[in-house]
């Protein structure tokens, strides 16, 4: 039996009608930038998932770097983040002049260690990005009062965890400002680049407003240094259609996630944790087995597609090179990187192959 790691093909088949008819009314009424299609996404996006308020980007890693730029880091400041996660995470403090700062990872969430945070502080600390990794939202309470002590502006990057609670908080809304991506790949994803800044502060959403379009107050009229980050109408015009669909999707994702959780039995096998305070999307499903490459090989063998995200973690990114990291810094970011495993979970997946995949891991040795 075939187990792609990911098929985008029968999620978009079953929506293509409906899709390409948002897109061609789009089209017809030439709302290209913004306008009433983003407007709609803002909107709906914000209601479905308990938000104040939603501003669309232009891609996912655009809300980071105005996030940077509302909170006012610049050059001489530091911003942690944690070293296991997809590069865009570290991307916003660089466009802004300001110095990445690499923090371990929790054993066994993926997620920042609360701790490790306080040990990568120092006087020229500005803010933190916090990664929601996978899906699962990271250990907020110790992590917000490790930020509120240093007067820290926190980033919560919410890519993976569209639809995720912290002890029933909707991620995003616990620090200063959340962002989202609607990449492809992502549990809720355009037909190309698209994101999204919440925000619990009406004065970083307001900020945000106004870089989103050139720093723009009034037509011609500029306050503040801003940018081009606007989302357009096509990619609105898709998520509109996609959007209704997001819950019964983390709904299947989930019950795909019980399935892997009560059925995998490998020994040595360490499967994603299910705290109490988290209710995660299940973005992945990340295993960590000591003998990784030869798992992967061993499933290939039956059909089995998986994924290595991520096989090296950001300290040792060549082009983090003059940070000065070096192998043993981040231990655990480290070993997850040699050990991780992503299997396939997207909504699409039949009962049958999520058995197979099951009977696949478990048949290793």
């Amino acid at each position: 039996m075939k187990v792609p790691f990911l098929d985008l093909g029968p999620q978009h088949r079953a929506l293509r009608a409906e899709a390409l008819a948002a897109i061609a009314a789009t089209y017809d009424a030439t709302r290209f930038c913004l306008g009433k299609d983003v407007e709609d996404f803002e909107r709906d996006f914000a209601a479905c998932l308990g938000y104040p308020g939603a501003l669309g980007m232009n891609s996912g890693t655009s809300p980071l770097h105005v996030s940077c730029m509302v909170a006012g880091f610049g050059p001489g400041d530091e911003v942690v983040v944690p070293a296991f996660t997809f590069i865009a995470s570290a991307w916003g403090p660089g466009y802004v002049g300001a110095r990445a700062v690499f923090a371990d990872i929790e054993e066994g969430t993926f997620n920042l260690d609360p701790a490790a945070l306080e040990r990568a502080i120092t006087p020229r600390t500005r803010g933190v990005i916090v990664v929601h990794l996978f899906g699962l939202p990271a250990r907020m309470d110790e992590i917000m009062a490790v930020a509120r002590r240093h007067g820290l502006f926190v980033v919560e990057d919410c890519a993976q965890a569209v639809g995720a609670r912290y002890k029933g908080t909707p991620v995003g809304l616990l620090g200063d400002a959340g962002t989202f991506s609607f990449y492809p790949t992502k549990n809720l994803g355009g037909c190309g680049e698209g994101g999204a800044l919440v925000s619990r502060r009406a004065d970083v959403a307001a900020r945000a407003r106004l870089i989103r379009v050139h720093g723009m107050h009034e037509r011609y009229h500029h306050g503040i240094v801003g940018g081009n980050f606007r989302m357009d109408g096509f990619q609105a015009a898709v998520l509109n259609v996609k959007l209704p669909h997001l819950t019964g999707w983390t709904e299947r994702r989930r019950a795909i996630a019980r399935a892997y959780l009560s059925g995998i039995r490998l020994d040595g096998v360490r499967l994603p944790p299910a705290p109490a305070y988290a209710e995660s999307v299940y973005h992945q499903f990340t295993i960590l087995h000591p003998r990784r490459d030869a798992l992967r090989e061993h499933l290939a063998g039956r059909g089995v597609g998986t994924d290595l995200i991520y096989p090296l973690p950001l300290h040792l990114q060549p082009c983090f090179a003059g940070l000065g990291y070096a192998e043993g810094s981040l231990p655990r970011a480290e070993q997850a990187a040699r050990t991780c495993l992503s299997l396939p979970i997207y909504p699409e997946l039949t009962d049958e192959q999520v058995r197979g995949v099951i009977q696949a891991v478990n048949e290793f040795r």
